[in-house]
């Protein structure tokens, strides 16, 4: 499976993977550095609930990264949201690169 060229993966976000909840709210994993590519561009999604939503921005990152919905993710500019959904591109055996694409609030 060919994956996306790192000179591609221009960008770092930070990802705190969403644990589920507890009695104080919200629970996230410790933070990982994620490289990637940042599209800050404002599209209507499908929640993994199945409602039409706006996501601000998306990146796209290797294949193997899965961050499960609600994740928070921080941005190069400072900036805080959360994962909305993601979509995978499998390539195969095709001469196009495999890859995840994260789309955020």
């Amino acid at each position: 499976m060919r994956q996306v060229p790192g000179m591609l993966l221009q960008h770092r976000v930070t990802v705190e993977a969403y644990l589920g909840s507890g009695s104080k709210g919200a629970l996230y994993g410790p933070p990982e550095t994620v490289r990637c590519l940042i599209d800050e561009r404002t599209q209507q999604v499908t929640s993994p609930g199945g409602q039409e939503v706006t996501s601000g921005s998306s990146y796209i990152a290797r294949p193997s990264h899965r961050p499960p919905p609600n994740s928070r993710v921080t941005l190069p500019d400072g900036r805080r949201t959360t994962v909305i959904t993601i979509a995978r591109a499998d390539g195969g055996a095709l001469p196009v690169p495999s890859n995840t694409q994260v789309f955020l609030q």
